[in-house]
């Protein structure tokens, strides 16, 4: 949902993307006045795949999910976006159009951002190109682990990766609620859903971790990790 600016400015954001610190003051201001905010509740779409990519996300609070829209109605969730990430997919570059759909997991506040203006000052300003290129690079490295968990590793390995990393990146505490569904789990992980209630099912008898509906504790990270490196 559209609506007036919370956000009183780029340079002000408490939860300013990183790569903003590479701008001057006037660049700052250029995002400024080619940026509105939006908010979105839970399970509501913010970017829908192959639509024009003529605008840059901001994550200002919240959580989302990037991804792929299968045929038949499967999906295959990317990544999770948090607060003070952009998501400016490689279709801006190369065909115009967003290759991944985005939807809210949490309740959000977003700004959307000219993605013309964004490659405008990366033509002129090497700092901010330059740690462009390595969040594109930060996320293809990311897509690229995953697909090698789910191309080589058990289900037991590939579903140990996503609560390490909900655990590390998304939440930063082995204590932290289970923001996903056990169905949004198998679309992370390449597996059907009585799959993963199964595994987690194995993992909470076997002391790894304690789960509920709602919430996920770690209890024995040796043996997760394990699970993840035995694959």
């Amino acid at each position: 949902m559209a609506g007036l600016n919370m956000i009183n400015s780029c340079e002000k954001c408490t939860a300013g993307w990183k790569n903003f610190k590479h701008l001057s003051k006037s660049e700052l201001e250029t995002v400024n006045s080619n940026r509105y905010e939006a908010t979105f509740k839970p399970g509501e779409i913010m970017i829908k795949q192959g639509s024009p990519a003529s605008n840059a996300l901001f994550m200002a609070t919240g959580i989302a999910k990037s991804y792929i829209e299968g045929n038949n109605g499967k999906n295959l969730i990317l990544d999770l976006e948090k607060p003070g990430s952009i998501v400016l997919g490689p279709g801006a570059y190369v065909n115009s159009r967003h290759n991944y759909s985005v939807a809210a997991i949490t309740s959000i506040q977003a700004c959307f951002i000219s993605a013309d203006i964004i490659k405008q000052i990366s033509r002129t300003n090497s700092a901010f190109a330059e740690s462009l290129l390595e969040d594109f690079c930060r996320r293809a490295v990311r897509s690229h682990n995953r697909m090698v968990s789910m191309a080589h590793k058990r289900m037991s390995g590939r579903l140990a990766d996503i609560l390490l990393y909900l655990s590390n990146d998304i939440f930063g505490n082995d204590d932290f609620d289970m923001i996903l569904t056990r169905q949004e789990l198998g679309e992370m992980t390449s597996m059907a859903k009585e799959c993963v209630v199964r595994i987690m099912k194995e993992m909470e008898d076997s002391g790894v971790i304690s789960s509920e509906t709602s919430r996920i504790k770690i209890l024995d990270k040796g043996k997760l990790i394990s699970l993840s490196e035995k694959g």
